[in-house]
């Protein structure tokens, strides 16, 4: 079923988001859970094709698996499609739960169409773009999107070192986005960069190993939000 974007400002809030391509697949749902339970509400969700990146990751079917979980509880789930054309698929992960729908600018032919068709479909359309490509390649994507996200990280990959350009990269997109839009950063966050990231301009940190990795995830997850609140951040 499609969700109307009626409470959308979950996109602006400040929020660890755990992202879900490093949890323990045996043990997914409980996961999600127990994160739940820790505080968490948005969880990312890295849709990888095997083309645009080396790696094949999820279906909808695995936001399908859990919206119902999330949704319940008051929380979102954040797509972030590192796939060729990637609007082809926007219908059915909006009917699988998705509730933003996130897009590399390289990955597509028609950026501002791309970006109609998702909205189009009842989710949040948000762009991004590799580390490699120049920020300004967004400056007309932004117009339209609702998330911004940096990639701290060459996509593809979790567990990978955290690239320091980002802390100049992120004001720069911070300086582009909407008042009604997020500005999320992936890849690397962890307790030795999260803080610099919020400096710069992030609202939405995802974590992957960082959280799940750790013996305990639940309070890996808490002493993140800790940090970012003790730097300034409003967390709930």
């Amino acid at each position: 079923m499609i969700r109307p974007m009626a409470n959308d400002a979950w996109i602006t809030e400040f929020q660890v988001c755990p992202s879900i391509l490093a949890a323990d697949f045996g043990a997914f749902r409980e996961q999600v859970i127990e994160l739940m339970d820790a505080g968490a509400r948005t969880f990312h969700v890295d849709v990888m094709d095997g083309h645009f990146v080396p790696v094949i990751t999820f279906g909808h079917e695995v936001v399908e698996a859990i919206a119902g979980e999330v949704h319940a509880r008051g929380g979102a789930l954040a797509v972030h499609m590192m796939v060729q054309e990637p609007e082809r698929f926007a219908s059915d992960y909006a009917k699988a739960g998705a509730d933003s729908f996130t897009i590399h600018v390289e990955a597509t032919r028609d950026i501002h169409r791309a970006m109609q068709i998702v909205e189009e479909a009842g989710m949040i359309p948000g762009v991004t773009l590799n580390p490699a490509t120049p920020v300004a390649a967004l400056t007309e994507a932004a117009r339209y999107a609702r998330n911004l996200l940096c990639m701290s990280v060459s996509p593809g990959w979790g567990g990978q070192k955290f690239i320091t350009a980002t802390a100049d990269r992120l004001p720069q997109l911070r300086a582009l986005a909407r008042p009604d839009a997020g500005v999320e950063v992936d890849g690397g966050v962890a307790a030795d960069t999260i803080v610099g990231c919020y400096e710069a301009g992030a609202n939405r940190f995802t974590a992957g190993s960082a959280i799940y990795k750790q013996k305990n995830p639940g309070e890996a997850y808490q002493a993140l939000v800790e940090q970012v609140r003790a730097a300034g951040a409003s967390i709930a």
